[in-house]
């Protein structure tokens, strides 16, 4: 059983880590606020279609917390997407994957602000770990860079929707505990996309509908589909059977894929991103207390 959700949480990271380098191609077609519409569109159609299967859609639930909905719709889904999709029209797929790396950490911050959730020295070393590999990439490890603060725009935007996705899980933990995670991100994935909508009036595509390539439409049904819907069912089914530590665990692997996919089609790897890279996964690593684990679980086999 465990061996499966491992294979689905793989498979997480794999379809999240392509989203990066889809996105950074489909802006190429898409204006940012098109593409992000088209893709939490699509999704929040089949997100209300496995809703009704299950037959989760309970007016009661709507009522009561359609504020907090239509709250976190904004913040989490119109506002992520806004800056996720314009950030990757000038930021490189790898940037943008080890920017939002670092959410698990941003997200303990939050936390810690908003919730009162105590931050343990242990995380206090993780986050310090990864806030320097974001700054190595943000950066290039030029010291030009960090004394005139001239940090690439595209970064930049990453980093605040980094920012609205962490706050969108904090707030949604505050103040949904009766709505269950499925009805909470089909209803702000509903508003989301509404808002999406309204912004692509403002914001027109580089080229018309009929001029974007299949290859194009391809990688918005598949961010829609296995990123945005598969990819949330597997991450839950995840955190349900071997626990929030364990699942997050596999978030490290995003950038990972990442590169592999950015070393594949030719994009140009820098030593700054590798080493960035390195310390990303070793803060997170740190601040889940898996290098403690291991560390305890080999001292017995040591004897």
């Amino acid at each position: 059983m465990k061996s499966r959700i491992y294979l689905m949480l793989i498979g997480f990271a794999i379809f999240t880590g392509a989203t990066f380098n889809l996105a950074k191609y489909a802006v190429h077609y898409f204006s940012p606020a098109s593409a992000a519409a088209w893709r939490f569109g699509i999704a929040a159609l089949v997100m209300v279609l496995i809703l009704g299967l299950q037959k989760q859609i309970k007016s009661k639930t709507i009522k009561t917390y359609w504020k907090m909905y239509i709250l976190l719709g904004i913040i989490g889904i119109f506002g992520f997407n806004a800056f996720f999709f314009l950030g990757m029209q000038y930021t490189s797929p790898l940037n943008g994957a080890l920017i939002m790396g670092t959410n698990p950490l941003v997200t303990a911050l939050f936390a810690y602000f908003i919730l009162k959730n105590p931050i343990t020295k242990q995380q206090m070393l993780g986050i310090s770990f990864a806030l320097l590999g974001v700054i190595l990439v943000l950066t290039q490890g030029s010291l030009e860079i960090i004394q005139t603060l001239s940090i690439s725009k595209g970064d930049l935007l990453i980093l605040a929707g980094n920012l609205c996705w962490a706050l969108y899980g904090v707030l949604g933990r505050k103040y949904l505990n009766g709505s269950s995670s499925m009805e909470t991100t089909t209803y702000t994935m509903i508003v989301g996309s509404l808002c999406l909508v309204i912004l692509t009036v403002f914001s027109p595509s580089p080229q018309p509908l009929s001029h974007v390539t299949w290859s194009a439409w391809g990688a918005i049904l598949f961010m829609a589909l296995f990123t945005s819907v598969l990819g949330y069912l597997w991450w839950n089914k995840g955190m349900a059977t071997i626990g929030a530590s364990n699942t997050s665990l596999f978030f490290n692997l995003v950038p990972v894929v990442t590169m592999i996919l950015s070393i594949l089609t030719g994009a140009l790897i820098t030593l700054p991103q590798v080493i960035g890279t390195c310390l990303v996964i070793l803060g997170v690593l740190t601040a889940s207390g898996f290098l403690r684990m291991r560390k305890k679980q080999k001292v017995p086999a040591s004897l």
